[in-house]
């Protein structure tokens, strides 16, 4: 007679492939604002990871300031995390990963740390095609100085108190795409269905990974007029696809590749990800068209969101220096000093 005892060396229910449950993924109580995006997005990248099956040992979390490098705090407590100051996160993400490739590095930005006082860090990390999840918690203003416009508000967009913005806005996707990103997304806080498999792709991606994520912020900029509100992001978004991804481990299901219907992309580590077409001719491998499926939707007032771009192929910076196999963090001192007689052969080779 059967009885309720579970089989010896089954995974038990609500756990993932490590063991571990959701919970295991959490980080501390938000101290944000009620209804803070960025609060909708901690609670995605925690969902992500846990399904994923990421370890939360490899895990390292980053971040500059504002209200958006909070977020790091709240999911993945067992992981390590650095602070950096305004706009400097890239440096950090690129020397932790040069010491250890083996660690996960997921960066999370603003639009002020990025597109403003970060914009020359955030230019060089997506040239050099730094290994990083890197998200931008877009919400149009500089929350923490009381709700200034940001460099990524669009023009037209107004204040609470009325006063329209019109000076031209940095759009993160565009300029991301043709610094040579290989994986660059933008979603909204609002959609957790898409934004969650968008991440799984970007962790599962080997190289910088760009996700710029419609970030209401309901203090200062949720109100009519604003285009990074609840309201204009429900009703001005246009999804490109729907995204699903499969991760290494699990079978590919047989996939349709008739026009119109579904494709599939491999990433480097064998992970899938599977577009479904939602009636647009759309190919996330088209550059080109990458670009100008963004400008047109700008143009037309749309919130374009989906994978817009993809390279998987494209080398990280770990391969275009040739790292050593074994992580620098972990080669003994004796074998990355070199001894004084060549020391003084350099030396030699400079007189």
């Amino acid at each position: 007679m059967a009885t309720g005892t579970a089989t010896e060396g089954a995974t038990p229910k609500n756990t993932n492939r490590l063991g571990l449950t959701l919970t295991d993924y959490k980080g501390l109580s938000s101290t944000l604002c009620a209804g803070c995006g960025h609060d909708a997005i901690t609670s995605r990248i925690t969902r992500a990871l846990y399904e994923f099956d990421i370890d939360p040992y490899r895990i390292v979390k980053l971040s500059g300031i504002g209200c958006s490098s909070k977020t790091p705090a709240y999911f993945s407590s067992k992981s390590a995390g650095f602070n950096a100051v305004h706009g400097r996160m890239p440096s950090i993400a690129t020397g932790v990963v040069l010491a250890n490739k083996n660690l996960i590095a997921i960066g999370v930005s603003g639009d002020g740390d990025t597109a403003s006082i970060g914009i020359g860090q955030f230019v060089h990390m997506v040239r050099r095609n730094v290994p990083t999840v890197y998200i931008i918690e877009n919400n149009g203003v500089y929350g923490l100085t009381k709700g200034q416009f940001s460099a990524t508000a669009d023009v037209g967009s107004t204040q609470k108190s009325g006063t329209a913005n019109n000076i031209q806005p940095i759009d993160c996707c565009t300029l991301a795409i043709e610094l040579g990103c290989g994986y660059v997304a933008r979603s909204f806080a609002g959609d957790p269905r898409q934004l969650i498999p968008l991440l799984k792709g970007a962790l599962a991606h080997r190289g910088t990974a760009v996700i710029d994520v419609i970030s209401p912020c309901v203090t200062f900029n949720n109100h009519d007029g604003s285009t990074k509100s609840y309201k204009y992001g429900k009703e001005h978004d246009v999804l490109l696809h729907e995204v699903g991804f499969i991760p290494h481990y699990e079978p590919l299901p047989e996939v349709d590749y008739e026009p119109g219907t579904t494709k599939a992309v491999e990433l480097p580590d064998g992970s899938h990800l599977i577009f479904k077409k939602l009636g647009l001719d759309y190919d996330p491998t088209d550059k080109l068209k990458a670009v100008e499926t963004i400008k047109k939707a700008d143009k037309e007032g749309q919130l374009l969101t989906g994978l817009i771009y993809v390279e998987p192929s494209k080398p990280d910076l770990i391969t275009l220096l040739n790292m050593t196999d074994e992580p620098l963090a972990t080669i003994s001192q004796d074998k990355v000093v070199p001894p004084q007689s060549v020391l003084n052969e350099i030396m030699q080779g400079l007189m």
